[in-house]
């Protein structure tokens, strides 16, 4: 997509931030802090995660981002019932209609759907609603997208595709996630 910006034209762009190692939401809050920076208006929802990260806190101080609630957590996946997982995929595919719909009539520069990859691999969510609002998304709009085992769908729709790979991770030692480093 093409929309002008003082004078230039740009193109508004898909960013994918995927693999089995740790850094996709980092690389995707960086890039928010940054467009923050730049006077641009962001709008980050996160799935699979509450509000008890500590990038939630710091991004909330940050006047030209938005972070949407995520106010239920489900546990793992492959531990849930069927039960939870209905709730689930009912919590999580409003909470995106919510989000995709803010996004689209809010005029935001930049949209973070973090971990958006697992609730779609998951069936929480349509991937199929997720393809649609990229191809019909508002001109100026960047969308970043985190998460595991993107679809080729979703890989032809992106511009970036960015792949972090672990190479070594202290949960593999037994070492559970550390306030302010994994969460």
């Amino acid at each position: 997509m093409s929309v002008y910006e003082g004078g230039n034209l740009m193109k508004s762009c898909i960013h994918i931030y995927c693999g089995d190692g740790k850094g996709k939401t980092t690389a995707a809050i960086g890039l928010a802090v940054r467009a923050a920076g730049s006077g641009k208006k962001v709008l980050v929802t996160r799935f699979l995660k509450t509000d008890h990260s500590g990038e939630v806190n710091s991004l909330k101080a940050l006047p030209e981002i938005e972070v949407t609630p995520c106010e239920r957590s489900f546990g793992f996946f492959t531990n849930m019932t069927e039960d939870q997982k209905k709730e689930a995929k009912s919590y999580y595919s409003g909470l995106l209609e919510t989000t995709l719909m803010k996004a689209g009539e809010e005029g935001f520069d930049l949209l973070v759907l973090d971990e958006i990859m697992a609730v779609c691999n998951y069936g929480l969510v349509e991937e199929r609603q997720v393809l649609d609002f990229l191809k019909s998304r508002p001109e100026k709009l960047e969308v970043v997208l985190t998460g595991r085992n993107p679809s080729e769908s979703l890989l032809d729709e992106a511009d970036y595709v960015s792949e972090v790979r672990k190479v070594k991770h202290p949960y593999d030692k037994g070492i559970k996630a550390r306030k302010g480093i994994e969460y």
